[in-house]
């Protein structure tokens, strides 16, 4: 297997400054720990980044994190201190320190003015997760081995489930074969709901065990390098009753019609109408009861939202999930998703299983 490219972090910092003076800042300070790691390659649960429009940059962390910091990012100052004594000669000279304000508690945001003053704090919007939202090589190629992970799980999955197991042992074999194949862990609690519990999109209980004539649908991803894969599909032990067999049959032309409009410079809520459109037509509008995706990488649920109201527009390299689906109450239901990257005209699926309805 090849080796999969490094992340170019001093390039994601750069860009990221480019952007500071455009937004008036001199500064930013990174305090979301998602957006460190996407920077700096960080880990560590408590850490903060200075990034300024121009000179170096500087990595603050506490001792509990002093051996990991250097491990994980070597090519930056690091200041070590559980305090915030770091403030003053660190942000020496600085006029405008933007703030994460959609991350930064209130009271955090008082104390950091009090200490960054005669330095002006103020709201700085996503900056990072703007970047964040157009994936590089080395991302994409993070998400397509967490997606290739996800589907080995799913045949392991086909050939396990049988009548009689419950919906959470589905779900933790599951989760035990992806890390032993290979993942840092679950990209999140996979959805297991057979049967009438198909109506809830989150059902979490578990406890209900499967029979003969459940229509499933397993919602999981692995994460790999931080990276989260994100895939629905849906299997039945033994043929699905007529109803749910053409809601099966509504979902899937519905998936198939949003990705087909996924492409770059596509407004987002056009590809949302494609999939709602067409299960409005066959009668279920009112049973689709979610936005059609979201973007997908360190977060499981990042920028872009594809929805009625979003304003986003897709842009090449963008990573997002395509997943219609129709709930009815004491029935069931079904839903089908891939995680798609946009191209220039079109998108290319990185989860691969066959979406067709699996028979067991």
């Amino acid at each position: 297997m090849s080796t999969p490219p490094a992340h170019d972090h001093a390039a994601r910092r750069a860009r990221l400054a480019d952007r500071l003076p455009e937004a008036g800042l001199d500064a930013l300070l990174v305090t979301d720990l998602t957006n460190l790691r996407y920077l700096t390659g960080f880990t560590g649960s408590a850490g903060r980044l200075l990034v300024r429009a121009h000179g170096s940059h500087t990595l603050i962390t506490d001792g509990r994190y002093r051996d990991q910091a250097e491990a994980e990012v070597p090519d930056l100052p690091r200041i070590i201190t559980r305090g915030d004594d770091w403030v003053d000669e660190t942000i020496a000279g600085t006029d405008r320190v933007g703030l994460e304000a959609h991350r930064v508690p209130w009271a955090t945001a008082r104390s950091l003015q009090e200490r960054l003053a005669p330095a002006e704090a103020v709201p700085a919007g996503q900056l990072v997760e703007e970047l964040r939202a157009i994936k590089d090589s080395s991302e994409i190629a993070a998400l397509e081995r967490a997606c290739a992970l996800t589907a080995q799980t799913w045949e392991a999955v086909l050939a396990w489930i049988q009548p009689g197991v419950t919906e959470r042992e589905v779900a933790r074999f599951a989760e035990r074969t992806m890390v032993d194949l290979g993942a840092d862990a679950p990209a999140f609690p996979p959805t297991v709901a057979g049967g009438p519990n198909g109506a809830r999109p989150h059902h979490k209980d578990g406890r209900r065990a499967l029979v003969e004539g459940d229509l499933i649908t397993v919602d999981m991803g692995a994460r790999v390098d931080g990276y989260c894969a994100d895939m629905t599909r849906l299997v039945s032990l033994g043929e699905p009753g007529p109803e749910l067999g053409e809601v099966v049959e509504v979902v899937a032309a519905a998936q198939a019609a949003a990705v087909a409009a996924v492409a770059d410079g596509v407004a987002a809520r056009d590809v949302d109408a494609a999939a709602r459109d067409l299960i409005a037509q066959a009668g279920h509008g009112e049973a689709f009861v979610h936005g059609t995706g979201h973007g997908v990488g360190l977060d499981l649920h990042e920028a872009p939202r594809l929805g009625t109201s979003s304003d986003a527009t897709l842009a090449a390299r963008m990573a997002v999930t395509v997943e219609p689906g129709i709930y009815l109450s004491e029935l069931g239901g079904a839903r089908i998703e891939d995680l798609v990257v946009v191209t220039d005209d079109g998108c290319r699926a990185l989860t691969t299983p066959d979406r067709t309805l699996a028979v067991r």
